[in-house]
């Protein structure tokens, strides 16, 4: 890596080479998803085919949730929470709403 790119400072969610998610392998088998996986990327798909929201504005989510929250945040709680702020923020659901269905669920 040039020095430059070195000293240049990386957002919270580019962890590409840092030394301290170097310590162990990544596991490359097989696994599977989980339903909950499958249904975030469920709801990721209609949105889009739906042209609510698009994979740009997904990942501008995810790259905006807070370090330790996204450290903290497994992949595709990763993307829930991103979908969640999206659709808040352009009024496909409003707070209420969603603090209602949250209550349901609990």
């Amino acid at each position: 890596m040039p020095e430059e790119d070195a000293a240049r400072p990386r957002a919270h969610h580019d962890l590409g080479g840092v030394a301290q998610y170097l310590c162990e392998p990544v596991d490359q088998s097989a696994h599977s998803l989980t339903d909950f996986d499958r249904e975030v990327d469920a709801l990721r798909q209609v949105l889009g085919q739906k042209g609510i929201m698009t994979v740009d504005e997904l990942r501008r989510g995810i790259e905006a949730i807070p370090e330790a929250e996204y450290l903290r945040l497994g992949y595709y709680q990763r993307w829930l929470r991103s979908i969640t702020a999206i659709l808040l923020e352009k009024g496909v659901v409003g707070e209420a709403e969603l603090a209602a269905a949250l209550a349901v669920e609990q």
